[in-house]
């Protein structure tokens, strides 16, 4: 994308609206969250998408399906609008301009893993952990289906990412395997950035604020490190990646990778 533009998924959003709880003193907290949820997921689609290009320029197994999650990704953004609507929101916003990470530096089959090790296994994977516990706070309910809806494709993309990971090992050579080590520290700091970017610091609204996903801060920050360090670490780890010193070290890899491009 190389300009802003105008996102308007109102007519979509209105048909989809959920029945809310009537906690209305954390209607504007709700608000903002889920807002800011739309946005993220609805940019998910474009991710996807450039993923999808992406493996098929490669010439790599995956491109349709990746296809598939931006569609699924969009949806997520027209459900998630549907709750701001419900709130008394709209669900428009202006996408801001964004670039996809294509990694020129490196062949395309190893550009690939890259993207996909950041957008599936890490980012993903951290999607499915931090839903589920929101999800789990939840009274039954209209939104909490609406959770699950989105927390069963989430899963299906964080599935698709080790597979094709597990799959393209053979074609790791010590090289490769160096570099993308080196390159786990920058996606684990650029992981790490994103996700304290749109989870508060400071503890939750209590009461039934759960009810409308408005969840502890505190708890999902300490439930996103514990993803990385027990999760997708120890899983990068059995595939033969220094993901551990990778995790350690990503404030440092970071700031060496931003001076060398």
């Amino acid at each position: 994308m190389t300009a802003q533009e105008l996102v308007d998924l109102r007519h979509e959003a209105r048909r989809l609206r959920p029945t809310l709880p009537n906690h209305t003193a954390y209607t504007e907290h709700a608000l903002a969250a889920w807002r800011g949820r739309m946005i993220n997921e609805h940019g998910s689609a474009r991710v996807f998408r450039a993923l999808s290009e992406q493996l098929d320029r490669a010439g790599m197994l995956g491109a349709a399906e990746c296809a598939t999650f931006a569609q699924e990704e969009r949806r997520h953004g027209v459900l998630c609008g549907a709750v701001v609507e419900a709130l008394g929101g709209q669900a428009t916003f202006v996408e801001m301009p964004s670039s996809y990470p294509i990694h020129s530096d490196v062949s395309r089959f190893e550009g690939c893993l890259r993207n996909v090790l950041s957008i599936c296994c890490m980012s993903e994977t951290v999607a499915v952990a931090l839903i589920s516990a929101e999800r789990l706070a939840m009274e039954p309910g209209a939104l909490r289906d609406l959770l699950e809806d989105i927390l069963k494709d989430e899963i299906g993309h964080a599935r698709f990412g080790w597979k094709l990971v597990a799959g393209a090992l053979p074609r790791v050579d010590d090289a490769m395997r160096a570099r993308l080590d080196r390159y786990l520290s920058v996606a684990f700091a650029h992981l790490e950035r994103h996700e304290l970017e749109h989870i508060d610091e400071g503890p939750g609204l209590g009461g039934d604020s759960a009810s409308l996903g408005l969840c502890d801060g505190r708890a999902m920050r300490s439930l996103f490190e514990s993803t990385v360090r027990e999760v997708i670490v120890p899983r990068l780890e059995g595939m033969g990646f220094s993901a551990a010193r990778a995790w350690e070290y990503r404030s440092e890899a970071l700031a060496v990778w931003k001076e060398a491009v």
